[in-house]
């Protein structure tokens, strides 16, 4: 028989040790470091050095089974040339068991910036009870090429209500002595960084965590700028007629602009008039009608992508030199002392520069400003297209169309945006470089305007190279932030419905999820996971809903390759250089003064992809919003989707187009010092905004 004295003994060591076996048997975040998916993510785990980088490091993550995965396995090469994480990340946090995903809040997870403390909280919050796994995207987009860390607290509660423990990170961090080299590096630096918590956190209630570097996203560009203004670029032509005429009328002896497009490998099609042409009559204010061409240097390879250099110390090497095309229209009347002042025009996704940059020039023109356009990479059409002016006296003038699409996937058909995306196997690029070329166009046609626009072949200066503004619709508005955020020499700009990331909006948008359900089916293995015709679900949140349960079949992988779309584009996303524009210039370039104008219900670039472009910005105040939910229902014949409200002229919306566009004239005219509300005492635009950047759909019927 035990004496009495050692089943005591036993029996308060029972109870001594009753607490540490309740928790040893509690749920807890995994922390395994032999795989990205077995620890909090993002994570510098999956990094190697690299002096070359602004970050000091390149991602390096495994490769899936390349025989059954090859899509993803494309996919990391491309992310693997990148020099950190994304800046909007969506964190993944696995888990021993079950958690209640409403106890992940910005309380119980958060992001500390290690240079100054700040704390980045959390939202749309996704559980996978299947594997899991705790989704969520950080709560505001980060700084470019900074170091994070990741903390997960005790806060967040088992599916019991319990809180989770903390003794497996711990173990595991503190005498881990398993793994490589590169694992133990780790530790050490998130044991040094966990010096860093914020107030009130303390030690004792961190249950897992991770450090990681976001990306540099806007270096490649600033290197091509710097680039640029290396050397002086030769003077714009405008001798483009076929049989070198000079391709410059007065807008009163055009007759009309017939366009033969390039749109199959055959060769261009019957010559068709502009539809746009009679706009330019519009108030009688433009004057001349000019049509130029420059060089530029592209450095896209054929695949329609931007070779991956050091973001710290690489140099972009051009591919080749570009002829680029341009129209141009010149105000009525003498130009002021040192040329017109020009905005440039920015023209959206499948349109082209010989269609809405005529729409708008008109109310530029009264204003006394001049506009010119350029086609996007990939647009308007092949390069054998012609356009062809007819006038009231001399022979019609013919020269190129300046199409810059091309038959990417060799079906012999050149489509309306072919040419501006990555081909396989860099799809994941998308049209990341087509924008970011295109921006590098832009930034050229700054210089060629410097060097003196010469247009009547007088030899005087016909533009004003110190007053150049910019201001773009749509896709236009998209890649017009980055060349707004980099191009020190255009201090006013309009962006007209922009969104960001692509990715979002094309999920979002009922004229683009198509797209997307397209990319699916076109991986392998096939991520879309509904049957019929572009059907797919992704089961994933907008901001400030509920957390979200995710039972759908086949989401997560969607949900996947959505994270890893935008971070491999955040380069040439809107809202990643939106920061840039007022708040924190880039070195080189003075803030910005700009507008931002939208439409409540647009369904082509939905509202929540806009207001992340105002939250990443703090551009609230520099909005102005055209409500379609008040001005629809009182206005017959108005369209439902109100994306193309600058430029419909010629219906219901003429004059709601016509107040837009005025608004964007004042503010050139001023130099970005007036800003006017287009509608004034009227409510159907609201300028600034009145509440928060929406965040949800809100379309109508």
């Amino acid at each position: 028989m035990p004496s009495l004295r050692r089943v005591l003994l036993l029996a308060l060591s029972m109870f001594l040790l009753l607490p540490s076996l309740a928790q040893a048997a509690g749920v807890s975040p995994v922390f395994d470091l032999g795989s990205p998916s077995g620890s909090p993510f993002p994570s510098d785990r999956w990094t190697s050095p690299d002096a070359t980088q602004l970050t000091g490091l390149r991602v390096t993550l495994p490769k899936p089974n390349c025989a059954v995965f090859p899509s993803d396995c494309e996919d990391v090469d491309v992310l693997n040339t990148l020099d950190g994480f994304n800046v909007q990340p969506r964190l993944s946090i696995p888990f021993s068991g079950e958690v209640d995903p409403a106890s992940a809040t910005s309380d119980s997870v958060f992001l500390v910036r290690l240079r100054d403390g700040a704390v980045t909280g959390i939202n749309q919050v996704v559980w996978h009870p299947a594997t899991k796994v705790l989704h969520a995207e950080a709560d505001e987009q980060l700084a470019q090429h900074t170091r994070y860390l990741m903390v997960v607290t005790r806060g967040v509660r088992d599916a019991g209500g319990d809180r989770i423990d903390t003794a497996a990170f711990r173990r595991e961090l503190n005498h881990g002595q398993t793994g490589s080299a590169a694992d133990k590096a780790y530790r050490k630096d998130l044991l040094d960084a966990l010096r860093s918590l914020p107030a009130g956190v303390q030690p004792a209630d961190v249950a897992a965590a991770s450090l990681f570097t976001t990306q540099s996203v806007t270096a490649q560009l600033e290197q091509i700028r710097r680039q640029l203004g290396a050397a002086a670029p030769a003077p714009a032509s405008f001798t483009l007629g076929s049989g070198g005429e000079r391709t410059v009328f007065p807008r009163a002896e055009v007759t009309s602009i017939l366009f033969a497009r390039q749109n199959s490998t055959a060769g261009p099609g019957a010559p068709a008039p502009l539809p746009a042409f009679p706009l330019l009559s519009l108030f009688g204010s433009i004057g001349t009608v000019a049509f130029g061409a420059y060089d530029s240097p592209d450095y896209e390879t054929p695949a329609k992508v931007i070779p991956a250099t050091g973001t710290a110390t690489g140099t972009p090497v051009p591919q080749r030199v570009s002829r680029i095309h341009f129209n141009l229209f010149l105000p009525a009347g003498p130009a002021p002392a040192g040329g017109w002042p020009v905005a440039i025009f920015g023209h959206g996704f499948g349109d082209h520069k010989n269609s809405s940059p005529l729409v708008v020039a008109a109310s530029m023109a009264g204003a006394g400003i001049a506009t010119v356009a350029i086609n996007v990479v990939g647009h308007g059409g092949g390069d054998q297209g012609t356009l062809t002016v007819t006038r009231t006296s001399g022979a019609p003038v013919t020269f190129s169309a300046g199409g810059r699409g091309i038959d990417q996937n060799g079906d012999g058909a050149i489509a309306s945006t072919e040419g501006v995306d990555a081909a396989a196997p860099q799809t994941l690029v998308a049209n990341r470089d087509g924008l970011r070329q295109t921006i590098v166009d832009l930034m050229q046609l700054v210089r060629v305007l410097e060097v003196g626009a010469d247009v009547d072949g007088n030899g005087t200066r016909d533009l004003d190279p110190a007053r150049i503004s910019y201001f773009g619709q749509s896709f236009g508005g998209i890649y017009g932030t980055p060349f707004l955020a980099v191009e020190p020499d255009v201090r006013t700009g309009v962006m007209n419905v922009p969104g960001g990331p692509i990715i979002e909006i094309a999920r979002l948008s009922p004229a683009f999820r198509p797209l997307v359900w397209l990319s699916l089916v076109g991986r392998t293995p096939v991520l879309a996971n509904l049957p019929g015709l572009f059907q797919f679900d992704e089961n994933l949140p907008l901001r400030n809903q509920p957390p979200l349960v995710d039972t759908v079949p086949g989401a997560a992988p969607i949900q996947q390759l959505i994270e890893h779309s935008e971070w491999a584009a955040q380069s040439a996303n809107p809202a990643a250089y939106a920061p840039h524009l007022i708040r924190s210039p880039l070195e080189g370039v003075p803030a910005k003064s700009i507008i931002l104008q939208f439409a409540r219900g647009d369904r082509t670039v939905p509202n929540p992809t806009t207001s992340a472009i105002i939250r990443a910005g703090d551009l609230a105040s520099r909005t102005t919003l055209f409500r379609n939910d008040l001005a629809h229902p009182v206005t017959p014949g108005l369209p439902s989707n109100p994306h193309t409200f600058l430029t419909g002229i010629g219906g219901a919306g003429t004059t709601i187009a016509l107040q837009a566009q005025g608004q964007i004239a004042t503010f050139f005219a001023s130099g970005g010092a007036v800003t006017i509300d287009p509608d004034g005492p009227a409510p159907f635009f609201e300028t600034p905004m009145v509440g928060p950047p929406p965040e949800d759909l809100a379309y109508l019927p």
